[in-house]
């Protein structure tokens, strides 16, 4: 009775609605035909609105004539200017900036650019760029918002010169940049970051560093992932939790209201945690914004939403590494990060993730990645299409922040930096892959990657770096991807901690030589370097072997360019 009382409404209002539209159409047209005043009012209409159209085009072609050259100018100018540092002047900076911008836009499509800059000024000092960049694009006009947001893209691929290497651009020296390492990690971990020895003409890498003693044994720290994918073998079967990993008893798993990727839960908070982080955003339909921002626009989305994803998840499910889904989740929760910060009520799960990654809540989780060295990234022009659509239909003007070269650079981030997860000594029955040995995809582990579950980045033991002697080694103890850092021998404040990132056992199978160099060819195909550790170096010698060309020269690593002189705790200005 309730369900057919509810059709009837529904059709009545639209009857009603739709005769109301049909009866305008007709009064309409008896009004053009037979009313001369209403005759003219519409001519002049007509010509207001021409000349609206004529002044559109005009505005959308001086957009159009701001060249790629300008903008990389503009960039390079701007990232040279000092920025304030106080709370305070950082606030009045804001405020002048968009108040020029404002003035500038009112001036003509000639100061569209310098328009543009003003409030990409204003962009680098306020504190949630994501929310920033929503207001100007509901009150900018749109040839102007084109062109900042060019300016934002073309941010992070802008070389710098040498003048600006050598500390000129203030970023690299300003507080935020110089006592980054002074709050991460946080000092509850008992490691720090440092300088590592000078690599030959290769900067030297950044290493993390024991504060304390440990003996064998020992838990030096235990770390939460900041993103994580499930194995695809293991995803949608409903054995494992898609975001702790933690296997599920038959009949208990729990399916989130909307996705589109079979993700399965161990309990209601990790089902929380995933939408909140990424799930909703990339496989979802549920409102991304609070409710006293969405204004009923997740409604009006819903099928546009769903549109987006089809491909999308199809892609990721068929087509990607696991690196790839990786960076589509870390792009959605830094999406996700945002947007809490317009809450006045913010989700405490996020709040408390943050500072468990620095003692310091200013930083975010790009201020983490961006930070981390990266192999090339293998990401089509399909996939970031893919992508920004989905971004896009969630949170329309978010797609332009998604480009070719900065969504590769974080594909190889995620590839270079993935741990695999390896509860209770891993398993059995991972697939073989039908890749080449070559392409094969691979994660550090010590147990070997046909052994984990799946993988995820943490952001401190990312500085971990390999040996094939190492001093630590990650474990699951909880069978979740919760990461306890154990130390494997004596360790005394101030030793450099390592783990190794391939299978340094030697197999059954296999004498101490072929072992070696199955090792060595994990490494460089995975991670793009010769290893030279002690050990290795100790067989070499000790064999005399003549090693065939890896394919590989030194270390291959790199890290982003704005990052390279970034100043360590007690040390200058580092090269890396």
């Amino acid at each position: 009775m309730s369900s057919s009382r509810t059709s009837t409404i529904l059709t009545v209002a639209a009857v009603t609605v739709l005769s109301g539209l049909v009866a305008y159409a007709v009064y309409f047209d008896y009004k053009r035909r037979h009313d001369t005043e209403f005759r003219k009012k519409l001519r002049k209409e007509k010509k207001k609105v021409t000349k609206q159209t004529k002044q559109a085009e005009a505005e959308s072609q001086a957009a159009s004539l701001v060249s790629a050259a300008e903008v990389k100018a503009t960039i390079l100018k701007i990232q040279e200017e000092e920025l304030p540092v106080s709370p305070d002047e950082k606030e009045a900076y804001f405020l002048m900036q968009v108040q020029v911008g404002e003035q500038m836009a009112q001036r003509g499509p000639a100061f569209y650019l310098p328009a543009a800059a003003a409030f990409f000024r204003a962009l680098r000092v306020y504190p949630s760029p994501v929310e920033f960049i929503m207001m100007v694009q509901s009150t900018l006009p749109a040839p102007i918002f084109k062109i900042f947001m060019e300016l934002v893209n073309a941010e992070v691929s802008a070389p710098s010169s040498e003048k600006q290497r050598e500390g000129s651009r203030d970023e690299e020296t300003s507080p935020t940049r110089t006592s980054y390492y002074e709050h991460f990690p946080p000092r509850r971990m008992n490691v720090t970051i440092h300088a590592g020895p000078p690599q030959g003409n290769q900067a030297a890498k950044k290493i993390l560093v024991a504060e304390r003693d440990f003996e064998p044994g020992e838990v030096i720290y235990k770390e939460q992932p900041v993103v994580v994918a499930l194995d695809k073998d293991l995803e949608g079967k409903g054995t494992h939790c898609s975001y702790c990993f933690r296997a599920i008893e038959g009949g208990k798993a729990i399916h989130p209201k909307h996705d589109k990727l079979g993700s399965v839960y161990c309990s209601e908070d990790c089902r929380y945690m995933a939408e909140l982080g990424w799930q909703n955003i990339l496989f979802g339909l549920d409102p991304v914004l609070p409710p006293e921002l969405d204004n009923g626009m997740s409604e009006l989305t819903v099928e546009q939403r769903n549109k987006a994803q089809e491909p999308f998840t199809h892609h990721m499910k068929t087509k990607t590494k696991q690196a790839n889904l990786l960076a589509a989740r870390f792009v959605a929760k830094q999406i996700a990060h945002e947007a809490v910060k317009l809450q006045q009520n913010k989700p405490k799960a996020l709040v408390d993730e943050l500072r468990r990654m620095s003692d310091n809540d200013a930083y975010n989780i790009g201020d983490h990645i961006e930070r981390l060295r990266f192999v090339e990234g293998q990401v089509s022009q399909d996939e970031v299409k893919m992508l920004a659509a989905v971004l896009g239909s969630a949170l329309p003007g978010i797609e332009q922040s998604v480009t070719d070269e900065r969504h590769a650079t974080l594909v190889g981030k995620m590839a270079y930096n993935a741990i695999g997860v390896t509860p209770n000594g891993g398993r059995d029955d991972r697939p073989v892959s039908s890749d080449r040995p070559e392409d094969v995809e691979r994660t550090r582990t010590p147990l070997g990657t046909s052994r984990q579950v799946g993988s995820g980045i943490y952001v401190i033991s990312s500085y971990l770096a390999h040996s094939c002697d190492p001093n630590t080694a990650p474990t699951f103890p909880d069978g979740t991807n919760e990461l306890h850092l154990v130390a494997t021998r004596s360790i005394k404040k101030g030793d450099e901690l390592t783990m190794a990132w391939v299978d340094v056992s030697t197999g059954a199978d296999e004498d101490p030589g072929m072992a070696r160099r199955r090792r060595r060819i994990e490494l460089a195909r995975g991670w793009r370097f010769k290893c030279e550790c002690p050990r290795c170096l100790k067989e070499t010698m000790d064999e005399m072997e003549k090693e065939a060309d890896l394919g590989v020269k030194g270390d291959e690593s790199k890290v982003e360019a704005f990052m390279r002189h970034e100043k360590l705790p007690g040390e200058g200005m580092g090269p890396d």
